[in-house]
């Protein structure tokens, strides 16, 4: 009998706080987009702050993070593209403005998630 090892997804061990400065510079694309002043920038403290936590961090609310995260990503993504894509003519400010908003609750809802 052989022992395999449980399939990886391609984001584990990705690290949280690189992670996280990614949707933040999609955050400041889509505030500019919206024509919003951008967030300020979150530092490399901040960062670190959120790899430790998710080093400390049980199992399950690394997996909570990396799902959230990973699913962030996702539709964050999917609304950029389209953003940029309608925006050829004019700026979809509104849309970006909604999207902004989303966007800025759901990092705030990945940093609570881990302790």
């Amino acid at each position: 009998m052989t022992h395999q090892a449980p399939p990886v997804s391609p984001s584990a061990g990705a690290d949280p706080g690189r992670r996280l400065a990614q949707l933040r510079e999609a955050l400041r694309l889509v505030e500019r987009i919206a024509g919003c002043e951008t967030t300020a920038e979150a530092g490399l403290d901040e960062a670190a702050r959120l790899s430790a936590a998710y080093e400390r961090g049980l199992p399950v609310a690394q997996r909570r993070f990396d799902a959230l995260a990973e699913e962030t990503a996702i539709w964050a993504a999917a609304g950029v593209e389209a953003l940029l894509a309608a925006g050829e003519t004019a700026p979809p400010r509104a849309a970006a403005a909604r999207l902004a908003d989303t966007l800025g609750r759901a990092l705030r809802g990945l940093e609570k998630a881990l302790p």
